[in-house]
């Protein structure tokens, strides 16, 4: 009577030899992250010559209380709170963790129960009643139920485990990339902010060299009409104002369009932002928030790169899944409960059999899966992991190259921007004093009306380009900011994911032939076709 565990034995353990050797694709070289480029020079370079001491921190999350408005913290407020496209990518995160727990479901055991009835009558034609007359118009009540099932996969080669991870780097990239969608909201506010605040600066200069320009005209037309100058003298003033009158209309559109653009970000409507910068300003930072540890710790302030890394990190768990749909897979079902079947239709006597101690069933069914040949649909999908997970590395790559670019244009653009708004101050000082000087010499007769207008108009016109300047050092600021992650932070201690998704899963992996069946093709053709083709 022991022979047949012995043959049960020895059979599932030669098919498992065979599942083992299941053609499993060699893996070959996968694609490597690439280390950081060096900034050290061109960071130490530029802050020797700036005459900057980095700050050794990265930025805050709250980055834009430095600038020291008010209203702008509002708007970041109702924005982060109410924007459309942030609430997608929250819903997206949520998503991803409901998955990444209908994931790890798999490693535990499954837990049900369950209960049914079943009222038949055998037809009296029916194929039943030909085998077995008296069977024929026979009516049967069936019950049972099963107060505990139990189902289990046992997890040998850590697909079940594999999936969790993979399911659980997807969410961590959801997070990273709801990170990456709140850091462009916040930056796209704070230039669309301080760009409608310059705008705002701008009107009343603007409206006052319209002002002037009408003052100019009436100058030239009397002095037309007292043979003083010609008529090009008149036709020249009016042009020019013309011109300062569509500089006005050119920046009140243009306000109202950063104020809409504000609303639309905000998620509500253009009533919002009417009169919000009116009488406001902006603090310009002194200095750049320049950390002392580029590049080594992008990957951790950078959503875009943790995002690609989590990416990789799921591919690579995939490629483990993959490899192994190869290897065999068990399970184990297990039922126990009550059982009971009578020919009748009466309910109450079904229930006298059903609930007695000879009706207790139980069922325990052990299953092997083994993949012996599947068409190619387990190699396809191994390639397809490992492309998938060569493609997630090069996006990494490709994220990093352009983070460091990123950074170092962001800067460059920082210093330029800085030198270009001392520069127009200076400028703007001495067209002050030469209007100062202009007043001077119109209040003791020795200059007249027209050089005092003139003079203004060049003031208010500098003034004018002050608050673009100004605009673009507070916008190269932001974009600084968010070269360098706007305050994200994910705590990785390594400068780059460590990764071995050709890791082998088991001893069995080990015995995959490395013969294909394009290989066995002539030598299947000469075995059936005698080696001649048909």
């Amino acid at each position: 009577m022991m022979r047949w565990p012995l043959i049960f034995a020895s059979s599932a353990g030669s098919l498992l030899a065979l599942a083992g050797c299941a053609l499993m694709p060699p893996g070959g070289e996968r694609a490597e992250f690439i280390e950081p480029p060096s900034m050290e020079r061109t960071l130490s370079d530029a802050v020797r010559r700036e005459r900057i001491a980095p700050l050794g921190t990265w930025p805050d999350d709250q980055w834009w209380r430095q600038f020291g408005s008010p209203d702008l913290d509002r708007v970041m407020d109702v924005a982060l709170n109410e924007n459309h496209g942030l609430k997608k990518a929250a819903a997206r995160l949520s998503e991803a963790e409901g998955v990444a727990k209908v994931e790890g479901a798999r490693l535990l055991p499954f837990l049900d129960a369950d209960l049914g009835m079943r009222q038949s009558r055998i037809p009296t034609h029916g194929v039943v009643a030909s085998y077995n007359p008296k069977l024929a118009g026979l009516e049967k009540t069936m019950a049972f139920i099963n107060p505990l099932k139990f189902r289990y996969e046992f997890d040998f080669w850590g697909k079940n485990r594999a999936a969790l991870e993979a399911a659980l780097g997807e969410a961590a990239a959801e997070q990273a990339e709801l990170a990456e969608a709140r850091l462009l909201l916040t930056t796209a506010l704070a230039r669309s902010y301080f760009r409608g605040l310059a705008l705002a600066q701008q009107l009343a200069p603007a409206q006052q060299m319209a002002e002037l320009r009408r003052g100019l005209l009436h100058l030239a037309e009397q002095r037309f009409r007292s043979g003083l100058d010609t008529g090009d003298a008149v036709n020249e003033a009016a042009v020019e104002l013309e011109a300062a009158k569509k500089r006005e209309a050119v920046t009140q559109a243009s306000l109202a369009l950063q104020q809409d653009l504000l609303a639309r970000l905000m998620a509500d409507g253009p009533d919002a932002t009417q009169n919000l910068f009116v009488g406001k300003r902006a603090a310009i930072p002194a200095r750049a928030p320049l950390p002392a540890q580029l590049p080594i710790e992008l990957l951790a302030h950078r959503p875009d790169l943790a995002a690609a890394m989590h990416r990789a990190e799921a591919a690579a768990e995939r490629i483990h899944i993959a490899k192994a749909e190869f290897l065999p897979s068990i399970d184990l079902t297990a039922a126990a409960g009550l059982e009971a079947s009578v020919t009748s239709t009466h309910i109450g006597k079904l229930g006298s059999f059903l609930f007695r101690p000879s009706a207790f069933n139980y069922q325990v069914v052990p299953g092997l899966q083994l993949p012996w040949f599947e068409g190619g649909r387990l190699r396809g999908r191994l390639e397809a992991r490992r492309a998938e997970y060569d493609e997630a590395v090069e996006l990494y790559n490709e994220t990093l190259l352009d983070a460091i670019r990123q950074v170092a244009d962001s800067w460059a653009n920082w210093k330029q921007s800085r030198a270009m708004l001392a520069a127009q101050a200076r400028l703007l000082a001495s067209k002050r004093g030469v209007l100062a000087l202009a007043r001077v010499r119109f209040r003791s007769g020795l200059g007249d009306r027209r050089e005092l207008l003139t003079s203004a108009h060049a003031f208010l016109d500098q003034q004018f380009v002050l608050r673009v300047f100004e605009a673009d050092h507070l916008s190269a600021t932001v974009d600084l900011i968010q070269a360098l992650g706007g305050g994200y932070a994910n705590g990785v201690d390594s400068s780059r994911p460590q990764l071995a998704p050709e890791e082998a899963l088991s001893g069995l992996e080990t015995l995959t032939p490395a013969w294909t069946l394009e290989s066995l093709a002539p030598a299947l053709l000469s075995s059936f076709g005698n080696g001649k083709a048909e």
